[in-house]
């Protein structure tokens, strides 16, 4: 039997800590240790628990969860949740595992989760895998009654369109009848970001940045709402900005 991962979760809301227990409950390698309703109570849980994973939130009385991982350098794997999806580029650039937009979905839940234990059982030496090196992931969308394979390398942009979604690829496009969140489940948040209610594109294929609007590969211009840009703007630029340097 594989090792169970050891959890705690860390959330100031009832609610919230209620449905990660639910969610741990029927994932037969979790194991939650303990809860906590503020990171200070958290300092105090590390010390006397082995923990291998912690689900911690970011607006939080006392200590925010950013301002704890700022404190703490020699934590276990971090599984950042929270309401406001600008906070993801903060929680990644203290190396977290992945980050739960609430309200958390079992599907998207279960994504972070596997995510963490295969990275647990690589550091441990404990994994085997029969996946061919430089294989691609991908997923199936229903489309036209029939079932059609997306590789999210070859996606350029998601687009919600009422009850259904639009999926451009570099060589074609499909409709599938879901919400634009489902398929955000299935894609890999440090490749893919939110530029729009309607919008989802891949980093690596932006252009051109303007504040309203972006291009992607291929010609594609994708609008920018003012509620991303600043998340948008992060993600894309990061520390890729040429400067010029002093004579």
């Amino acid at each position: 039997m594989a090792e169970k991962l050891k959890c705690i979760i860390v959330d100031d809301e009832p609610l919230a800590r209620g449905i990660l227990e639910e969610y741990i409950q029927v994932v037969d390698h979790l194991e939650l240790v303990c809860t906590s309703e503020n990171a200070l109570e958290l300092d105090q849980q590390l010390a006397q628990h082995a923990i291998d994973l912690i689900f911690l939130d970011i607006q939080m009385p006392f200590l925010t969860g950013l301002d704890f991982l700022k404190v703490r350098s020699d934590l276990p794997m971090v599984i950042i949740t929270t309401a406001y999806p600008n906070y993801a580029l903060e929680g990644f650039a203290f190396d977290v595992m992945d980050y739960l937009l609430k309200p958390i979905t079992f599907n998207r839940f279960f994504k972070a989760i596997s995510k963490a234990s295969e990275y647990h059982r690589l550091k441990n030496g404990t994994v085997e895998t029969t996946e061919k090196p430089g294989e691609e992931s991908y997923f199936f969308v229903k489309c036209d009654g029939k079932y059609q394979k997306i590789v999210p390398t070859e996606i350029l942009f998601v687009k919600a369109l009422e009850n259904y979604v639009l999926i451009q690829t570099t060589v074609d496009k499909h409709m599938s009848l879901m919400p634009l969140k489902t398929v955000e489940e299935n894609l890999d948040p440090l490749e893919f970001v939110r530029v729009h209610k309607s919008y989802i594109v891949p980093i690596s294929k932006i252009q051109t940045l303007e504040n309203h609007e972006l291009v992607l590969e291929h010609g594609h211009q994708i609008p920018v709402s003012r509620n991303y840009r600043k998340l948008v703007q992060e993600r894309v630029l990061k520390d890729k900005i040429m400067k010029k340097k002093e004579p």
